[in-house]
């Protein structure tokens, strides 16, 4: 029985090994850092979850900044649409430096909508830059 449960025990560390945060790095500044969305979403994908963890790494190791996150989205929608999805998008992402442990107090947010493309112009090409969630500091 005791070399099952070791056994059982080596399993399950060799599960949470493989489950170590490896892509997590945090930026050398917050400023102008972006996740980005899908079509009409504000899911936040692995990809944004594990820069948005970079962030707060950061938030962690400069208890002093405080930042402001912009929801932006494509030229698609009408305006009233896209100040609400440029909202929910500037949200999800302060949920997840919440959720990590970073002081809601510390981040504002703000939606931009259409307002503001990081590029301009048309087709997905461009308009998958211009779904995003962008940190700087205040």
């Amino acid at each position: 029985m005791k070399v099952k449960n070791f056994v059982l025990l080596a399993g399950c560390a060799g599960m949470l090994a493989a489950c170590t945060i490896d892509d997590v790095v945090e930026p050398a500044d917050l400023n102008n850092q972006r996740v980005f969305f899908a079509f009409n979403s504000s899911d936040i994908s692995d990809e944004a979850y594990d820069s948005l963890l970079g962030q707060s790494l950061y938030m962690k190791n400069h208890e002093d900044v405080k930042v402001q996150i912009a929801g932006n989205c494509d030229e698609r929608g009408s305006t009233e649409y896209n100040l609400a999805l440029g909202a929910r998008r500037a949200n999800a992402a302060k949920a997840i430096l919440v959720q990590d442990g970073i002081d809601a107090k510390r981040i504002s947010t703000v939606s931009y909508g259409k307002e503001r493309p990081l590029v301009k112009g048309t087709g997905e090409s461009v308009w998958k830059w211009n779904r995003n969630a962008t940190t700087t500091v205040k």
